[in-house]
């Protein structure tokens, strides 16, 4: 049975009422966690509606939903159509994604995600994937890892970070999150100190899975995917992520700009629904790490 404590589901009511949810229709809910999401789709869905989920991490299984309308996919949501297929559907009527990792996840010590505990370098949220932190911290070359901590980051400091940490490991490898601290520690400015760890640990989370390129495969699927009127529903916690998810929606890419007609005109598989929607005061109140959260809500048309 689900605890609260596994995921406090952020901005539940806005993200929901985004899919504008048809009781005969089907749904995806590609990031499902502790269930918090799924479970208010499935209040609002009829005996005939039907709703994936999708969830890589194996510790999601224990929040199961038993309920025939329900199939939990134990898979990363990149193989979402392959997967969709398995079941015989080729369109939805809604998708709904929260890419902030759990607060499982950040609670359980020996994963990896948080900084207040020491534990091994690893951040998988698919435990069996080969590449972990510890790969990334001992195994990347050096303009690997500046482009890592720059980047998914946005650290100044990253070239001399990455210079450091490759120095360090050449005397021993850096093993657990403890070490990885005293090795950046001359980093650590006091009164920044919990601000640039987080950032730090968000650049390496991101990169041992994938999290950037996985939410393209995501996005570029969504026009195939949804049926007509079909509405995705997706919260962002990450400037990375956000601006990938508000490109695609504005105009179909994620760089550049699309081809036009003599008129100036071009053709977009996706519109916009409303405008940005955050969390309330009252919600970061009672889930403080609801505070960077951004949802975006799009129709195929």
């Amino acid at each position: 049975m689900m605890t609260m404590e596994y995921h406090n589901a952020v901005l539940l009511e806005e993200t929901v009422d985004g899919l504008n949810i048809k009781p005969d229709g089907i749904y995806v809910d590609v990031t499902f966690g502790g269930g918090g999401h799924s479970r208010e789709i499935l209040s609002r869905l009829g005996p005939e509606g039907k709703l994936f989920a999708f969830d890589q991490d194996k510790d999601a299984l224990a929040n199961i939903i038993e309920d025939d309308r329900f199939v939990l996919i134990n898979e990363n949501f990149r193989y979402i159509k392959r997967f969709l297929r398995f079941y015989g559907i080729k369109e939805v009527d809604g998708v709904l994604a929260d890419f902030g990792v759990s607060s499982h996840q950040f609670d359980i010590a020996d994963r990896g995600f948080s900084t207040r505990f020491d534990a091994k370098l690893d951040m998988r949220m698919d435990q069996d994937s080969k590449l972990s932190a510890y790969e990334v911290i001992n195994g990347y070359e050096e303009e690997q890892l500046r482009a890592v901590l720059l980047q998914y980051g946005e650290l100044r400091q990253a070239p001399v970070m990455a210079r450091v940490i490759v120095s360090e490991r050449k005397i021993a490898p850096i093993e657990t999150t403890q070490q990885l601290k005293l090795v950046l520690k001359p980093f650590l400015n006091h009164r920044k100190e919990n601000k640039v760890l987080a950032q730090i640990y968000q650049a390496i989370r991101i990169e041992v899975n994938q999290e950037i390129e996985v939410l393209k495969e995501l996005l570029l699927q969504m026009p195939d995917l949804l049926k007509l009127g079909g509405r995705l529903s997706f919260i962002s916690y990450h400037s990375l992520e956000d601006r990938l998810v508000k490109r695609f929606i504005r105009n179909g890419l994620f760089e550049g700009e699309p081809e036009r007609d003599v008129f100036g005109n071009f053709e977009v598989p996706l519109k916009k629904v409303g405008g940005l929607i955050v969390p309330s005061e009252s919600e970061i109140k009672v889930n403080s790490r609801a505070r960077s959260a951004k949802l975006r809500i799009a129709e195929k048309i």
